[in-house]
């Protein structure tokens, strides 16, 4: 599924995160649709295949290849962030930029830091919450409803989301997820990022559990290019926050501006 959002401007095609949770990205499509064209792809879901990082980027290649833009911009959220990163490695020259929002972690230690913010956000209350979760039958409506409540711990002070999603995709998730810890394992990424010609920009919140400074020396060596922005206040949905939301956009939508107006080299 592809929804399209604005009627007029160059294409900018935003990833949603997870795995498997299409459509999280809804209201930062429609929040940059008043000067690009935005395209939200929902990720294929679990099927008689198991889910690759492969497979994902053979599915958004067909997107940019087929989007009647000679060079759009990618901009991920989260999981999304790091199939965008996957996508341009694989894909030189196809690109104008991409903007990595809340990206997330491609070494262990940035995910022991990860993991050691969460644990150290959980209260009590939350850990019981979270546990009673595991009651739900339905693997999708449980990964949906951890979610939720995580966003306690992953955000700061959001706006509300009127984001029209359907199901999570919990299989799906797991196996995209199990196969990007693989290729992490194996040393293909981030070295494959060293590949990447386009442009690139991290934009994190400082509260994002995520360690973005981290994370953001962790690609470095492999990606020079890659600039950092974060904001005090903000967690793991910059656009939603609302210390944060205005600069965000005003920072996203120059950056891609910019770089969609800068003709390619060679």
């Amino acid at each position: 599924m592809l929804r399209t959002h604005g009627a007029s401007g160059r294409i900018v095609i935003v990833l949603h995160g997870g795995p498997g949770a299409p459509g999280s990205a809804a209201s930062l499509a429609r929040g940059l649709a008043d000067e690009f064209r935005t395209l939200e792809p929902f990720q294929r879901r679990a099927d008689d295949a198991p889910l690759t990082v492969a497979r994902h980027i053979a599915d958004l290649h067909a997107i940019v290849a087929n989007c009647g833009d000679p060079r759009p911009a990618l901009v991920g959220h989260s999981w999304g962030a790091m199939l965008a990163l996957a996508y341009a490695a694989a894909h030189p020259g196809t690109l104008a930029s991409l903007a990595l929002v809340g990206c997330g972690t491609f070494d262990l230690a940035s995910r022991a830091e990860f993991r050691a913010r969460l644990d150290a956000r959980m209260d009590a209350d939350c850990r019981l919450s979270l546990a009673a979760l595991d009651e739900i039958a339905d693997p999708d409506a449980r990964l949906s409803a951890k979610g939720a409540l995580l966003g306690s711990i992953y955000d700061v002070d959001v706006l509300p989301d009127d984001a029209d999603s359907p199901p999570a995709d919990a299989r799906g998730g797991a196996e995209t997820w199990q196969d990007m810890l693989r290729l992490q394992e194996a040393g293909v990424y981030p070295a494959a990022f060293a590949a990447i010609d386009a442009p690139a920009l991290m934009l994190h919140g400082d509260d994002d559990p995520h360690p973005g400074r981290m994370i953001h020396a962790s690609l470095q060596p492999w990606m020079p290019q890659l600039e950092y922005v974060s904001w005090a206040r903000c967690g793991h949905s910059p656009w939603r926050e609302r210390a944060a939301r205005e600069d965000f956009y005003t920072t996203l939508k120059a950056w891609l501006r910019v770089s969609l107006a800068t003709k390619p080299r060679g």
